[in-house]
């Protein structure tokens, strides 16, 4: 056969049998592996819903659809991995959103978050913050919800890492939906959400993602000088000191190895439990009943000294987290912290203003316990910002 003979499609059919075969495509962090409808509400059936969650509903414009996203992300070394996330949108006829990232405070508990619990109170204030007319992304980080592995409590990075391709996975959602997002977030958390707020600020500010910029900072109630609270924890001077503490040591050593053994760290009888007990599957309550309330009856004499005065590579792993609030924000930061707080003292949110290179604002909301604050503040946060 003369090469004129040659049809379009036989040429077609030789180049590919001698072409390479096709490198698979990449996983792109942020993508959306499966999403799963799990609320949809009426103006008046979100304003049952926080009532029940003692929010004040007075906000509430819209109904909200919700929906547990899965979605693609990186591990602690940069390893793929998924992690899940609460994203709500509101409904109404608006095609643009303007986008919050709300950030969850202390969580044991994987199905305690707020894309599993439909109880939860992160869900709670989600749907509030969309009740406005917002979109909101509630990552649950890694290691809770239905991400695998356990939670690295406490890791700068991954902190960033996963709440930033929580937010782009939101946008690929709107997007299915036929929305979009404003590039300006406007980023608030609660209690371990507080540094996780200004850490994701700083990362987008810096130019970590090339759509998202931040809008606004609003920490609530957060542990801003983590050094002190665990010393303080380790002296038995916050609320639940001991589970605080023992969250810590056990997330750090599957990090960062910081004990050779849970014996170096934890007394007898408690030391063969403790690393199963904060596997992500055992509830607050079950780990509280099976560990004493008192650090100094849970930890060691030597680790408890070395949490009230860290050095070497503890302090050199803790400076991180109390940093969080030292740079420049180019956006208003306003803090928000009660002075009734038992478990995180009022001097955290006073450390953060003070780091501050540009002039942030500290609100205080009053005589709330932890919880109760974030219940006060989140409607100021709503008012306070467009």
């Amino acid at each position: 056969m003369s090469i004129k003979h040659v049809t379009a499609a036989t040429l077609i059919v030789a180049v590919a049998a001698c072409a390479p075969a096709p490198r698979p495509v990449p996983e792109v962090r942020g993508s959306i592996v499966s999403t799963t409808p799990v609320a949809d509400l009426q103006a008046a059936e979100v304003t049952t819903a926080l009532q029940a969650a003692k929010f004040d509903p007075a906000t509430v414009q819209y109904g909200v659809k919700a929906y547990r996203v899965l979605y693609r992300t990186i591990g602690t070394k940069g390893e793929p991995t998924t992690a899940t996330q609460l994203v709500v949108f509101p409904k109404n006829d608006d095609s643009d959103l303007r986008p919050v990232s709300w950030l969850h405070g202390t969580t044991v508990y994987r199905g305690d978050v707020a894309s599993v619990k439909a109880e939860s109170s992160d869900r709670a204030a989600a749907f509030l913050i969309a009740s406005t007319g917002r979109a909101v992304s509630a990552p649950d980080y890694l290691g809770l919800g239905e991400g695998p592995g356990h939670h690295p409590y406490g890791h700068p990075e991954a902190t960033v890492s996963s709440t930033l391709d929580a937010l782009r996975a939101t946008r690929e959602l709107a997007r299915q939906q036929g929305k979009t997002l404003d590039e300006r977030v406007l980023i608030s958390g609660f209690s371990q959400g507080g540094p996780a707020t200004m850490m994701l600020g700083r990362a987008l500010q810096e130019g970590a993602d090339p759509y998202f910029t931040p809008a606004g900072l609003a920490p609530i109630g957060g542990p801003f000088n983590v050094s002190r609270f665990e010393a303080d924890a380790a002296a038995d001077k916050v609320t639940m000191a001991s589970l605080y503490l023992a969250y810590f040591a056990t997330a750090w050593d599957r990090v960062y190895d910081i004990y050779d053994s849970p014996q170096q760290v934890f007394r007898e009888p408690y030391a063969a439990q403790v690393e199963v007990l904060f596997d992500g599957n055992h509830k607050t309550h079950e780990i509280a009943k099976a560990l004493p309330p008192r650090s100094q009856d849970l930890f060691t004499a030597e680790f408890l000294r070395e949490m009230q005065n860290p050095t070497g590579k503890l302090r050199d792993l803790l400076r991180p987290n109390d940093t969080s609030c030292d740079w420049s924000p180019k956006v208003p930061v306003r803090v928000y912290h009660a002075k009734g707080d038992r478990d995180v003292a009022f001097h955290h949110a006073e450390h953060c203003q003070s780091q501050l290179k540009t002039n942030g604002t500290l609100t205080d909301v009053g005589d709330a316990d932890h919880n109760g604050s974030v219940r006060r503040a989140l409607p100021l946060v709503l008012r306070d910002f467009p």
